[in-house]
């Protein structure tokens, strides 16, 4: 019978971080610095936001694109943030998630043959659900270019069957932003093309040298632009599953479509305890952006000191440093840090072929876990080096 099994959902793997993480389990003195999860509490007010709603028995089905109040509060974030404008009646949708907001936009942009260019090294959770559709990813190699997508390789990326690009700024992993002149460089190339862009800005509330700009902000991109937010990055929201799309009407009554035979709509407790967040936490994520400042000084200079080159990032709480002078794979390197000091990162090949020579090290642990896996990590160079 597994033959009949969906060929494109068997061709798919499981993602390399969490291979590492569910590897690391159930080993004992690890120093896991693996998942892309904050390791802070969801803050206190939003938990009793949570809690009153399950008292007062608000645990039934929502309207499908979600609470019309959350959805307002979304709207109002993203354009006292941002400068982005969109009415919360029309473009805003609340989903299981920013995965979800991914996944019904590609199945609404998405046809067979599609070609979807990802940026790589890129998150993997992109090319699985392009894949789904029947979409082709093409990927474009950054690794020359600082981690960053430019004009030019966009160009030359671009074919008639070009139907979307996904961009990760913040990036997941790297770390990169993209500045107003890259931005302003994508944005002339495209403003005029038949082509989506899907904006993953999940990481946006984490932006330390500057102010986070959208890609939806720039003349002649709102309207072929599907801004993807959570609250998982910026309130320590993960397990609540809250995540939104913005993106003009003619295609947001589209994807509400497949939002409402996906899901239905998202958890309404979570949808209440979301309001509380942007209603009364709009800064929240400010002191947990403060501490990861101080850890990713804290890295790039122990990195720097082991000798491991590393693109100082600009947002997030990643850091990708190369490894390719020990000439081992990404995997070996991964297994032989985890086996002999009980370090577990991810191995870059994990991001696409593209990240093959690096190791993506998340930095969303605490100082005295950082301190450690740093030494451990120092330890293991001087030793294979």
């Amino acid at each position: 019978m597994e033959s009949l099994v969906n060929r494109q959902v068997k061709d798919i793997q499981i993602s390399g971080i969490r291979k590492i993480s569910n590897m690391v389990a159930s080993m004992e003195d690890v120093v896991t610095l693996t998942i892309g999860q904050p390791d802070f509490p969801t803050p206190a007010h939003i938990l009793e936001a949570g809690k009153r709603a399950i008292d007062a028995g608000k645990t039934v089905y929502t309207v499908n694109p979600g609470l019309i109040e959350l959805r307002r509060a979304a709207a109002a974030f993203l354009e006292q943030k941002y400068g982005l404008s969109y009415d919360p009646d029309k473009e805003v949708i609340v989903t299981a998630g920013a995965s979800e907001a991914l996944d019904i936009t590609l199945r609404t942009v998405l046809e067979p043959g599609s070609e979807v260019i990802l940026p790589g090294p890129i998150y993997p959770g992109y090319e699985p659900l392009v894949r789904l559709c029947g979409g082709v990813p093409v990927y474009v190699d950054t690794t020359e270019t600082g981690f960053k997508l430019t004009a030019e390789q966009l160009a030359k990326a671009i074919t008639p069957r070009t139907r979307c690009i996904v961009m990760c700024y913040p990036s997941n992993p790297t770390g990169r932003v993209m500045g107003e002149a890259e931005l302003q460089a994508m944005a002339k190339l495209l403003k005029d093309r038949q082509i989506f862009v899907i904006s993953d800005e999940i990481y946006s509330e984490l932006v330390y040298d500057g102010p986070h700009r959208s890609i939806a902000s720039l003349e002649g991109m709102r309207e072929r632009t599907v801004v993807i937010n959570g609250l998982s990055k910026s309130h320590s929201m993960t397990g609540w599953r809250i995540g939104f799309t913005f993106a003009p009407a003619y295609l947001s009554q589209h994807m509400v479509k497949v939002h409402q035979y996906n899901v239905t709509c998202a958890s309404s407790v979570s949808q209440y305890a979301a309001l509380e967040a942007l209603a009364n936490g709009i800064d929240d994520a400010e002191p947990m952006k403060e501490a990861y400042r101080e850890r990713r000084e804290f890295v790039h200079r122990r990195l720097d000191e082991v000798g491991l080159p590393v693109e100082k990032p600009e947002g997030a709480f990643y850091m990708f440093p190369s490894i390719a002078k020990f000439r081992l794979s990404s995997m070996d390197f991964t297994m032989k840090l985890l086996e002999r000091e009980r370090v577990a990162v991810v191995p870059g090949d994990a991001f696409s072929s593209y990240g093959e020579g690096f190791i993506r090290i998340s930095y969303a642990y605490s100082m005295e876990s950082l301190a450690e896996a740093m030494n451990r990590l120092e330890r293991f160079v001087g030793a294979i080096r």
